[in-house]
């Protein structure tokens, strides 16, 4: 029933930025927590960003705080993930997730619903 696409991955030169969106099909979005994961090759998925379900509170991993904003916009539907000075070292397919639940989380086992991935290349 729910889905998430994601959108706005692509190539950007070290420095550039980029902003990921990805649209959740559920009409509960305004009750769930959402999250940014990344998963580079060879690599676990690792944590990137969460937001609660309010937009109040915001947790980053460390290698992508002050570069990194999580947002959400409840009458779209959408969650963010705005990235500024990019490095290399950001190069992943990064996912938005979903957890129905109001707190975000670090985990991934704690969220319920993935997206497809989008591919973020940052070149040198």
């Amino acid at each position: 029933q729910v889905q998430l696409v994601e959108s706005g991955g692509g190539l950007v030169q070290a420095g550039g930025s980029l902003r990921l969106s990805c649209v959740h099909s559920g009409h509960t979005f305004s009750r769930i927590a959402m999250g940014w994961f990344r998963q580079a090759p060879g690599k676990e998925r690792e944590f990137v960003a969460t937001v609660t379900s309010t937009g109040r509170s915001t947790y980053y991993a460390d290698s992508v705080k002050g570069r990194f904003t999580i947002s959400r916009d409840d009458p779209k539907n959408t969650v963010y993930l705005q990235m500024n000075s990019l490095k290399p070292e950001d190069t992943a397919v990064y996912y938005c997730a979903a957890r129905s639940k109001l707190s975000g989380s670090t985990q991934a086992w704690d969220y319920d619903y993935w997206g497809q991935g989008t591919q973020v290349t940052v070149s040198s």
